[in-house]
């Protein structure tokens, strides 16, 4: 009768971790694995660590509940900070770093992110490039994965197979993030703060505060994303 007992608590007790982690894992939103940053990761795993612990009676449960809560509250705080704050993002994810640009590949990158040439090497084979010169541009992303830019002519149905003259590429520069022009970006593109004005005014847009993301592509061609776009509908997925 007492092994019985015994049994029906640790049930009880694993049900109930099994439900408070998924509320947790609800309540910090929906995101792939790939795109769990390295701090989210180590959460989830002493969060997952955690709740194995429930099955032990030596352990208050109520003990277990407060750790997973804390560990789970601070990462929803840590998402509404980066959310609100540029500043605060950039000293908490990071920022993506340019591992090749105009196929030249910057080393001093590499050894910032610890990453060797054969870890370069690998994640552009990964991606179908087994000859680096055909890459433009490759960057490390916040979450580790690389993102890759070919060349023009190396694109499939490329441009050159068709005869078709390809215009100049390169990388694009933030201009405005989150309602606040990126000043340090602007200058590196070769503008200022009147010719961008210049361009809202050309869109009839009034403020920065107006605009979610602008980009600018080495064409001088910047596009505006605002803050206000809405669906026409939500009925996308069903």
């Amino acid at each position: 009768m007492e092994i019985i007992t015994e049994i029906g608590v640790v049930a009880l007790r694993a049900l109930l971790s099994v439900i408070v982690l998924f509320l947790i894992s609800k309540m910090t939103g929906k995101r792939q694995i790939a795109q769990l940053t390295f701090y989210d990761y180590v959460v989830g795993i002493s969060i997952g660590s955690i709740a194995a612990m429930a099955v032990e009676q030596t352990v208050p449960f109520y003990d277990i509940v407060v750790a997973m809560l804390i560990y789970g509250g601070f990462t929803i705080l840590l998402a509404f900070v980066t959310n609100k704050s540029i500043a605060c993002r950039r000293l908490i994810t990071g920022k993506p770093t340019v591992m090749i640009y105009k196929g030249k590949i910057i080393r001093k990158s590499l050894t910032k992110n610890n990453y060797d040439l054969n870890d370069l090497l690998l994640e552009c084979r990964l991606r179908g490039y087994f000859d680096i010169s055909q890459i433009e541009c490759a960057i490390m992303e916040n979450n580790g994965e690389i993102s890759v830019l070919p060349k023009p002519e190396n694109r499939p149905l490329t441009p050159k197979d068709m005869s078709v003259k390809v215009g100049k590429e390169d990388i694009t520069y933030n201009l405005i993030l989150d309602g606040e022009v990126m000043k340090e970006n602007l200058r590196a593109y070769g503008k200022d703060e009147q010719w961008l004005k210049n361009q809202m005014k050309s869109y009839k847009i009034g403020s920065a505060k107006e605009v979610l993301l602008a980009i600018g592509d080495i064409n001088d061609k910047v596009t505006f994303y605002k803050r206000d776009e809405t669906l026409p509908h939500d009925n996308f997925f069903l």
